[in-house]
C-alpha cells in the first residue's frame, strides 16, 4: 500500500500549499525521473528546436525506455500507471516544451488508445508493443480543413469495394503524421463514422507538415490527403461506431493538457522569480518591488489551484468516477490560466523575454495551439454550460 509523503519534500519554488504531501512515493519517484529527463534531454537544446522548427525523433527512444509511450495502457508492451501518473509525467514535459508532451499524448492518448480500447486483438499485437517501444509513431485523423469543433461534419469518406475499403478525403493539423508509421483515420461510412487503421506506407496516403507556424515550433503538424487509399476490410476498428471511438480517445488528451498546461505555467513562473532575484533596476532587484511580488504571487496562486484541479480530476480518473464535463472544467481553467502566467512571466524578463534564452514566451506561443487543440475554450464553454442548464447550445 502507498502512502503520502511529508510536506517537506516539496522543491518546486511555486508550491505554497505542501503540494507534494498529496502525492505518493511511488508519483514523487516517477515525476522526478521524467523531470531529469527533461532537465538533461530537452532544456539544453529546446530553444534551437524551437528556432529551427525541429522535432527531436533521436529522443524518442529514450522516452520509450520511460515508459511514457502509451504509459497510461496495461499490456502489450506498456507500462500500466495511473492517471495521476500519467498526468505528472505530462507536467514535466511540457514544462520542457508543449510540443515534447504532445508528442507523448498523440502517440499514447490518441493513437495507442484507438487501437486498444476499439481494436481487434490482432491490430492490438502488431501495433501496440511497437508503438511503446517507439518502434513506430501514430498518429490520429480527426481534424479536417473545415471539421475542427464539429467533428461529425467531417467529409473524409470510406466506400465499400469488394472485400476492401478506399478511402478518400482531406486532414489536418494531425500532429506526427508525415513520420508515422500508421494513422488511425477516421471517416464517413455508409454505417455511420468509422475509425481505420492505415500503414503511412500504403498507396495513396501522402502527408505534409504545415508551415510556417509561430507556436509549437518543437513539433510537427501535417495536411493528409487520402486519394484511393485501398485497405482490407481487417483494417477497421471493429468496435468503435460513431463519435464514441474518437471521442474517447479525445478525452485521454485532454486530461493529460490539463497536467501539461501547469507544466509550462510552473516553468515559465520559475523562470519570471530566478530573473527577478538577478536583474537589478534602481539600485535593487526586481524582486524586492512590490509590483514584481504582486505578479509572482499571483502566479503562484493560480499553479497551486490549478495543480489541484488536476490533482483531484486524476483521483477520479483512477477511481472510475470522472465525469466527461470535469475534464471540460480542468482543461478549459488550466490552459486559460496557463497562458496568462506565461505571458505575465514575460513582463517581469522586460525585453530579454522576447528573446529564446527565456521560456515564457516561447511556452505562451505554444499554449496558443494547446489552448485551441482538443477543444477550444467554446467548446468546453458549451460543454459546461449545457451541464450546469441542461440546454445544448452548440447550434
Amino acid at each position: 500500500m502507498t502512502t503520502l509523503t511529508t510536506p517537506e519534500l516539496s522543491t518546486d519554488p511555486s508550491d505554497l500549499i505542501s503540494f507534494d504531501s498529496l502525492l505518493t512515493s511511488e508519483e514523487l519517484e516517477l515525476r522526478q525521473s521524467v523531470r531529469e529527463f527533461v532537465n538533461a534531454q530537452i532544456k539544453p537544446h529546446i530553444a534551437q528546436w524551437f528556432a529551427d522548427g525541429h522535432f527531436p525523433l533521436e529522443i524518442v527512444p529514450e522516452m520509450a525506455k520511460l515508459g511514457l509511450l502509451g504509459m497510461h495502457l496495461k499490456g502489450y508492451g506498456c507500462a500500466g500507471r495511473s492517471a495521476v501518473e500519467y498526468g505528472l509525467a505530462g507536467a514535466e514535459l511540457e514544462a520542457g516544451d508543449s510540443g515534447l508532451r504532445t508528442f507523448v499524448s498523440v502517440q499514447g492518448s490518441l493513437a495507442m488508445s484507438a487501437i486498444y480500447k476499439w481494436g481487434s486483438e490482432e491490430q492490438k499485437q502488431e501495433w501496440l508493443p511497437q508503438m511503446a517501444a517507439g518502434e513506430a509513431i501514430g498518429c490520429f485523423g480527426l481534424t479536417e480543413p473545415t471539421a475542427g469543433s464539429d467533428p461529425s461534419s467531417m467529409t473524409t469518406n470510406a466506400k465499400r469495394d469488394g472485400d476492401d475499403w478506399v478511402l478518400n478525403g482531406t486532414k489536418r493539423w494531425i500532429g506526427l503524421a508525415n513520420v508515422a508509421k500508421v494513422a488511425v483515420i477516421w471517416a464517413q461510412t455508409d454505417d455511420g463514422i468509422r475509425g481505420f487503421v492505415v500503414p503511412t506506407d500504403t498507396a495513396g496516403y501522402k502527408a505534409t507538415p504545415i508551415e510556417p507556424k509561430l507556436s509549437m515550433r518543437a513539433s510537427i503538424q501535417c495536411e493528409i490527403e487520402l486519394t484511393d487509399v485501398r485497405l482490407p476490410a481487417s483494417a477497421m476498428l471493429p468496435d468503435a461506431k460513431g463519435l464514441r471511438g474518437p471521442f474517447s480517445c479525445l478525452n485521454e488528451a485532454r486530461y493529460g493538457i490539463i497536467w501539461g498546461a501547469m507544466g509550462a505555467a510552473r516553468d515559465s513562473f520559475e523562470a519570471a522569480l530566478d530573473y527577478s532575484k538577478q536583474r537589478m533596476q534602481f539600485d535593487k532587484p526586481l524582486a524586492g518591488y512590490q509590483l514584481t511580488q504582486q505578479k509572482l504571487v499571483d502566479m503562484a496562486l493560480e499553479i497551486n489551484k490549478g495543480f489541484l484541479l488536476a490533482l483531484q480530476i486524476g483521483r477520479m480518473k483512477d477511481a472510475g468516477t470522472l465525469q466527461n464535463h470535469q475534464i471540460s472544467v480542468g482543461k478549459l481553467n488550466n490552459c486559460r490560466e496557463a497562458i496568462a502566467i506565461a505571458r505575465e512571466a514575460r513582463t517581469i524578463l522586460g525585453g530579454n523575454g522576447i528573446t529564446l534564452d527565456y521560456s515564457p514566451l516561447r511556452h505562451a506561443n505554444n499554449l496558443e495551439s494547446v489552448r485551441t487543440y482538443e477543444g477550444t475554450d467554446e467548446v468546453h464553454t458549451l460543454i459546461l454550460g449545457q451541464h450546469l442548464t441542461g440546454e445544448p447550445a452548440f447550434r
